[in-house]
């Protein structure tokens, strides 16, 4: 069997888009729509994995959305919608529950750093996280998955259950086996107060990360107020090494500029912080201002962010119900409606 290429992605809807976001997965969302076909889900299920504020979930998927169409993506190229309606996600998801095994997800590093020592207060959604990503990729039989390198190994549970189901129900290739996709350069924003810590949403402070909304003064502020060291800009990448919040602010300004990191350090070679930062600072302003005013612009007509979700659901669902049906069959499982 010959899978289509196709390409899943999902995002929570926690927070708003920060500049880690878009360099390292919206940007290459946004390249990747004119050659393959996009399957791009605002995970909220997921997101209910921790605890929610109802209404402010609900302005989050509107947010997230919002924020998809500001930086590129076009509803008509991808299909862009919210996880929780399509049924196929949830009923392929318990499906998988029963295929994948509880020594996998005991190895699954990404719950033990997000439970800490409360692990026996986690929720079992949460300790299952994995799975339900299986079945938000697999309910599409996507082939490919852009991917942080933070998320190989849950990329690599869904590939160990697509494979088990195939052999365990003899259907070779029923399921593909998902390839990731890394973009190696700029593929890790670290936070601006910590180069060695990702730049996250969760971040309790706001200087950490350039957010999408943000003005041109506070992008300004905020890398004059980055951390740095007191050295100037080495003249080659390895220059970098044992540098992280310098080799991150340069790996920034490479990603915004297009540019090779070598190519910078040419560029910058001795210059000290005091004169690179005002210059990575317009550069953002420059590349980001534009997506902010879109999203301005669209949080203004939450009625066509609804309308670009239901589209999106009613195409996705088109393609996961389909392959839902044969799921059941293959497992035996009775259907006497909606046939």
């Amino acid at each position: 069997m010959t899978h289509a290429q196709r390409v899943f992605s999902g995002v929570q809807p926690t927070g708003n888009l920060h500049l880690g976001n878009y360099l390292g997965a919206v940007r290459e969302f946004v390249r990747m729509q004119d050659d393959y076909e996009c399957i791009y889900c605002v995970v909220d299920l997921h997101a209910i994995t921790v605890w929610q504020d109802p209404q402010a979930l609900r302005d989050g998927i509107r947010e997230l959305t919002a924020a998809f169409i500001a930086c590129g993506l076009d509803p008509k190229k991808s299909i862009i919608f919210n996880q929780s309606q399509v049924p196929a996600h949830a009923q392929l998801g318990w499906v998988f529950n029963c295929v994948a095994r509880l020594g996998w997800l005991n190895r699954m590093t990404q719950f033990k750093d997000k439970a800490g020592k409360d692990r026996e207060k986690a929720s079992i959604g949460l300790y299952d996280y994995p799975v339900l990503q299986a079945a938000d990729i697999l309910a599409y039989k996507a082939t490919h998955v852009p991917i942080g390198e933070d998320q190989k190994q849950h990329l690599e549970l869904s590939r160990d259950i697509a494979q088990k189901f195939n052999n365990d129900f003899g259907v070779e290739n029923f399921f593909p086996l998902p390839e990731p996709l890394i973009r190696q350069e700029a593929a890790r924003v670290m936070s601006l107060r910590d180069g060695s810590k990702k730049m996250s949403k969760s971040d309790p402070s706001d200087m950490s990360r350039i957010n999408l909304t943000d003005d041109p003064e506070t992008i300004a502020k905020k890398f004059k107020k980055a951390k740095t060291d007191p050295e100037p800009l080495p003249d080659s990448v390895e220059g970098l090494d044992a540098r992280p919040e310098a080799r991150n602010l340069v790996g920034i300004y490479a990603a915004l500029s297009g540019k090779a990191t070598a190519e910078v350090m040419k560029e910058f070679s001795g210059a000290q912080f005091g004169q690179f930062k005002p210059v990575l600072a317009d550069l953002a302003v420059e590349k980001l201002s534009p997506i902010a005013g879109e999203l301005r612009r669209l949080r203004e007509d939450p009625g066509y962010i609804d309308s670009v979700l239901a589209d999106g659901a009613e195409r996705a669902d088109a393609i996961a119900e389909p392959i839902l049906r044969e799921v059941y069959e293959i497992v035996g499982l009775l259907r006497t409606r909606g046939q």
